[in-house]
């Protein structure tokens, strides 16, 4: 995101940024690429013949001279899945078993869910064969203990469309980002949020009118629980935690915080601070001395003011992007369109290829086990949209403004839209950089007071 300020007042001030203070921290587990010559074949079997399976089965069937050879498919109901297109010498099976003691030096997880996906993986792995997956789930609970077993057993497990599936970022992180010390990861990392967000922010609509059209057009489960409450996201941010920072935590230990709190009100004010609103993911690794084993993580899923100019506020639509901060190379971003089954499929091959590069790696070759930070929060130190729907009487300005005053909380601009009803009446605070966690314990304070019709919306502006 640019360096932008969210509003003219902003730039006179100084502003919190998404970097914290402290030095980056080095990262200490990274992979390396083997370059030794690939094996002349690689024998692949699929798990899961559904959209991105069939579309994994025609890349590897329709790229002559490929060292990768698809020998096995595995379905339930096989039999009425099977394609006459596909080459004859595949073997169809409905029987786990005759895939897991099959010959197939790679296993290519497509079926999703913990169970019996994640059994299947760990079996796959003690018998002696490498796994890709685009399990998410299965990844962000499992990941690093799957990792190490692959490590014990001298393989590769390989996840890079678990997140974003149409775009590089994990293999790009991993491989082309493996010689720098990556410290912060950001982006958008959920479709159907950044659907429903941009929809809210073109036309004015209300969040549930812009979550109908995303569900009439497929952008959306019937359920989208998931999505809104920023599970998904958590989940994918877990693994980018994982794979970029080294950094092994439970999706549990990251804040989410859902975008079903956001009007097409705040998209008026945003405007007027030069901004908008996007489902933001972040981690950032701290280097503490405080901390035990010396590091921190400050991750969080929310939605967020980002200055209008940022890349990730021209993410439109279901685009996604994911962005890297290294100490040597800066900034890296990734981005397009992360779920379909073709760029999914994209994902999984290109995993395969970086299987069959590194095909008699030495172990140390292998990823190195993620550590677990000392201290994991959701607060960072950043400027804070507040907007408050209250019923209007006089006081109520000066008795905010006394309660952020005792929590050392600067005010920094006061906006109010014309029209609304004395009744309930709207306005916004923006308040200067200060650390989130004080901040929300004096909006616990605020949200006491008798005048509230519905509780303060607080908003972190992100910036660097």
């Amino acid at each position: 995101m640019a360096k932008s300020r969210p509003s003219k007042r902003a730039n006179s001030r100084s502003r919190g940024k998404m970097r914290a203070a402290n030095a980056p921290a080095p990262v200490s587990a990274k992979v390396s690429v083997a370059r030794d010559r690939p094996r002349a074949e690689l024998k692949v079997a699929l798990l899961g013949y559904g959209t991105v399976g069939r579309s994994v089965a025609k890349i590897l069937c329709q790229n002559s001279g490929s060292p990768l050879r698809l020998t096995h498919i595995f379905n339930r109901n096989v039999g009425r899945k099977k394609s006459d297109s596909l080459p004859p010498s595949i073997r169809w099976t409905e029987r786990i078993e005759d895939v897991l003691a099959s010959d197939a030096d790679v296993i290519v997880e497509l079926v999703g869910g913990l169970d019996p996906a994640g059994g299947w993986v760990r079996r796959a792995l003690d018998a002696g064969k490498s796994v890709v997956t685009a399990n998410k789930l299965l990844i962000s609970e499992c990941g690093p203990e799957l990792v190490d077993l692959a490590r014990s057993k001298g393989r590769r497990i390989e996840f890079g469309a678990s997140v974003a599936g149409g775009i590089p970022a994990i293999i790009g992180i991993q491989e082309g980002l493996a010689g720098d010390n990556l410290y912060r990861i950001a982006g958008i990392l959920n479709g159907t949020c950044n659907y429903i967000l941009t929809r809210m922010e073109a036309i004015g609509a209300s969040f549930q009118s812009a979550l109908k059209e995303a569900q009439e057009l497929g952008f959306a489960e019937a359920d989208p629980s998931s999505d809104v409450d920023g599970i998904d996201a958590r989940a994918k941010l877990v693994i980018l935690a994982q794979a970029g920072l080294g950094l092994r935590v439970r999706a549990e230990q990251i804040l989410a915080r859902p975008v079903t709190t956001i009007a097409s009100v705040d998209f008026m004010y945003a405007r007027d601070l030069d901004c908008t609103i996007r489902q933001i993911s972040l981690a950032e690794k701290v280097v503490s001395a405080e901390a035990p084993h010396g590091v921190k993580l400050a991750g969080a899923v929310q939605p967020a003011l980002i200055p209008s100019d940022s890349l990730m506020a021209h993410a439109q639509g279901s685009q996604n992007i994911v962005t890297a901060f290294g100490e040597y190379s800066g900034r890296t971003v990734f981005s397009g369109f992360g779920a379909g089954g073709d760029p999914t499929a994209v994902a999984v091959v290109s995993d395969l290829y970086a299987i069959a590069r590194s095909a008699g790696a030495p172990p140390g070759a292998l990823p190195s086990p993620a550590k677990v930070p000392g201290e994991i929060s959701g607060d960072f130190t950043v400027p804070h949209y507040l907007r408050f729907v209250v019923k209007d009487r006089p006081g109520i300005v000066a008795a905010l403004a006394a309660i952020l005053a005792n929590y050392g909380i600067s005010i920094d601009a006061l906006l109010q839209k014309p029209g609304f009803p004395h009744s309930a009446l709207s306005f916004v605070m923006t308040v200067e950089s200060c650390d989130s966690a004080e901040l929300n314990r004096a909006l616990a304070e605020i949200a006491r007071l008798d005048f509230h019709v519905e509780p303060p919306l607080c908003l972190p502006i992100f910036s660097e």
